[in-house]
């Protein structure tokens, strides 16, 4: 759940009262779309923001709530130096907007001039190097209130989420994959990014355990055999099973939100199977686990789903062939880590494409729109490359997989080739585009759009397109 400090402000010189009206109108607004706020009612003699004694205890009551974002509501023009000091303080993401303003009266007096607040606003949170979120000045009853608030909720989670990111690493990169190196040390000192290393023979002895335990381990392979087609002996669904239990366990030891495992070849010398059902069942529990050692991926996987609040089970993918009749379509497929909520069918756990081992799953993704994501880097620049795409029909193919379309394929190519991208991506059944874009201006990452424009996702984010 998401919880915003709501600190509505005014300016002496307007309407006191009329922009007290306005504070209850948005709160009342607020409570009715569900919104978990924090108001400072019991700090500020009129519940506004305008005094800088109260703009410090509103300040430490704030920060005492763990608030994970600010909206600052300008009931009138507003005091544009408070907003800038508190939101200063509390460094989350800010949302700057105002109720449109009312005509002059028949004696030609305005009330509020809120727009006018806004533009000053701005000016001084730019000042204060403040990234913030603007939702245009418009009615409470208008449309676009409703859109651009939940939406902001959406970036309040990916912000919270992308900075308290610790991925358990699972061993180090395969050899041959060179794609996936990342620098652990450069991660932590520009976004907190932290890694939990730990060997193989770490997991084995964790597997072991699992398997000794037995409870657990007996609960997912029931769980696997109701819900999908076993075409694997009862001994290596056991492993797989205990693989999974395995790994929630040392999440949980080292404090993780995603993992990202070396997923061939030591471990199939150690265990026999491939991780891929194991990593579907934690996919498909919200617990992110990217293939090939992909930290990169696993934090891609993060933010999407943040971004989704959770709605929806993200994909971990390879972009792999062109469609044979459709110049804009692509494979997006991988050996099998797909969350089973993302498939169509029942997926059986079997045998993957390129190895001998058993462990993987198979099964065609559902039909829908996508949101397709990855973060990535090098050189000390980083990026989230964003873009949308439609699945569409195509042959069959082993593996978790689907067919999609974007609007030019060949751009997006280009990009995937010349960088800092490589061939993973991270997809999801929702559009959650235009929180990503605006979630990047907050953690310091570029917005790399590869079928939308900046004016576009500005506008989709206040449901205007």
């Amino acid at each position: 759940m998401v919880k915003i400090g709501f600190a509505p402000t005014r300016r002496s010189i307007f309407s006191a009262p009329d922009a007290l009206r306005y504070s209850g109108l948005i709160k009342s607004c607020m409570n009715d779309l569900g919104i978990d706020f924090v108001g400072i009612d019991d700090i500020a003699s009129d519940g506004l923001l305008h005094d800088d004694e109260d703009r410090k205890r509103i300040a430490e009551k704030f920060k005492n709530e763990r608030v994970d974002g600010l909206f600052v509501p300008h009931c009138n023009f507003g005091t544009e130096y408070e907003v800038a000091r508190l939101a200063k303080d509390l460094g989350v993401p800010i949302l700057l907007w105002g109720p449109q303003d009312e005509a002059p009266d028949e004696n030609g007096v305005r009330l509020r001039d809120t727009q006018c607040g806004l533009f000053a606003t701005g000016k001084v949170l730019r000042r204060f190097n403040l990234p913030f979120t603007y939702l245009p000045n418009c009615r409470l009853t208008d449309p676009e209130f409703e859109v651009g608030m939940r939406n902001f909720l959406r970036v309040c989670s990916a912000v919270r989420t992308f900075r308290n990111i610790r991925i358990l690493q699972i061993g180090p990169r395969p050899f041959d994959f060179w794609s996936t190196i990342c620098n652990e040390g450069e991660l932590l000192e520009k976004f907190n990014i932290q890694l939990s290393p730990i060997p193989l023979p770490e997991l084995i002895k964790e597997v072991e355990a699992a398997k000794a335990e037995g409870i657990a381990v007996r609960k997912t392979m029931e769980f696997c055999r109701e819900n999908f087609n076993i075409a694997i002996s009862d001994n290596e669904l056991e492993t797989v099973c205990a693989l999974k239990v395995a790994i929630q366990n040392l999440a949980e030891k080292y404090g993780c939100n995603a993992a990202a495992i070396q997923c061939w070849n030591a471990l199939q010398s150690e265990l026999g199977i491939m991780p891929c059902a194991a990593n579907a069942l934690l996919n498909d529990e919200g617990f992110p686990v990217a293939c090939e050692t992909d930290i990169h991926g696993a934090i891609t996987s993060l933010l999407v789903e943040a971004a989704d609040m959770g709605e929806h089970r993200s994909f971990f993918a390879d972009w792999t062939i062109r469609h044979p009749s459709d110049d804009n379509a692509e494979l997006l497929q991988h050996c099998g880590p797909w969350p089973l909520s993302v498939a169509s069918e029942k997926p059986t756990i079997g045998y993957p494409l390129a190895f001998d081992f058993p462990g993987a799953v198979s099964a065609k993704a559902k039909d829908g729109s996508l949101t397709i994501a990855r973060f990535d880097g090098d050189h000390g620049k980083y990026s989230l490359l964003i873009g949308n795409a439609e699945t569409t029909d195509g042959p069959y193919t082993k593996g978790t997989y689907l067919w999609c379309r974007v609007k030019n394929w060949e751009k997006l190519e280009s990009k995937l080739v010349e960088g800092p991208y490589i061939h993973h991506c991270v997809g999801i059944h929702a559009d959650v585009l235009p929180v990503l874009y605006e979630a990047c201006k907050y953690i310091g990452v570029e917005a790399d759009l590869f079928d939308a424009n900046e004016d576009e996702a500005r506008s989709r984010f206040w449901g205007k397109v």
